[in-house]
């Protein structure tokens, strides 16, 4: 049997509640982590560690809004003392507003702001004394393929993932010296609560999804396990070396300029 690739390792997930962050959350419990949940979803977040806990995992759950200092210094505070140490953090949490930017209030500005960037600014300043204790110790951050790319109605949020690729590379190098490597995972199209309230907006939800998968040259929407295993494989040493950079998760959509896929892929069936 092949070891698991986090044992021993304690990791700090924000937005880790529901879609890549639940899925993250799973997958680093299976592999031998002891993870903290922080979420504002009070609910959905301790229904996850029941779960964990139930098939043999170790987690807690922190009630977190992460756009404030002192809750993310209290929750990685209160995971340090429950678990002994910190070597992952993982910052999933995001929201997104559709709206122009005309429309747009100063508040909602911050707010967004708060949860998809400054947040990651609370975490590495409170997680780095106790990052830097470790020999090896991971920063992953997720962008979004709108990290590198417009998308219409979206514009703080695209703002947004602008800045955490930006702040991703600034970290991996400010303190690389420190044995931390920090990384960026860029989802594509990917099927989260977050997707489906941006599809709400629309007239019709499955069309404009329907739509927009016709320009995926694989034609399926990414996973949020398939986000949870990019990660993974960013927050050990199956990646030594790997820091400072940006890991696109995406069935190649933002590869081609113009794009149709018609008919049936490979990718549609049952693997």
């Amino acid at each position: 049997m092949n070891p698991k690739r986090l044992e021993g390792q304690i990791a700090w997930i924000s937005g880790g509640a529901s879609g890549m962050g639940e899925a993250t959350a799973q997958l680093f419990a299976e592999e031998g982590a002891r993870v903290a949940v922080v979420d504002i979803q009070a609910e959905r977040g301790k229904k996850l560690v029941e779960e964990i806990t139930a098939h043999g995992g170790e987690a807690i759950f922190h009630e977190c809004d992460v756009a404030r200092e002192d809750a993310v210094r209290q929750s990685i505070e209160k995971t340090v003392a429950h678990f002994g140490g910190l070597q992952i953090i993982v910052n999933c949490a995001g929201v997104v507003h559709v709206v122009e930017l005309h429309e747009y209030s100063e508040e909602e500005w911050d707010q967004l702001m708060g949860v998809n960037v400054k947040s990651i600014f609370f975490s590495i300043k409170h997680g780095y004394p106790h990052l830097c204790k470790n020999q090896r110790s991971y920063m992953v951050n997720i962008g979004s393929v709108g990290s590198f790319i417009g998308q219409g109605l979206t514009p703080a949020y695209i703002t947004s993932k602008h800045a955490v690729l930006g702040l991703s590379r600034s970290i991996a190098l400010d303190y690389a010296a420190e044995g931390l490597r920090c990384n960026c995972v860029c989802p594509g199209i990917t099927d989260t609560p977050m997707l489906r309230y941006h599809l709400s907006t629309t007239p019709d939800p499955e069309a404009t999804l329907a739509n927009r998968l016709s320009r995926v040259p694989t034609g399926v929407a990414i996973t949020p396990m398939d986000i949870a295993r990019a990660v993974r494989y960013l927050s050990c040493e199956d990646s030594a070396g790997v820091t400072g950079t940006s890991l696109v998760v995406d069935g190649a959509y933002i590869t081609p300029a113009e794009w149709e896929t018609v008919g049936q892929t490979k990718f549609m069936e049952p693997s």
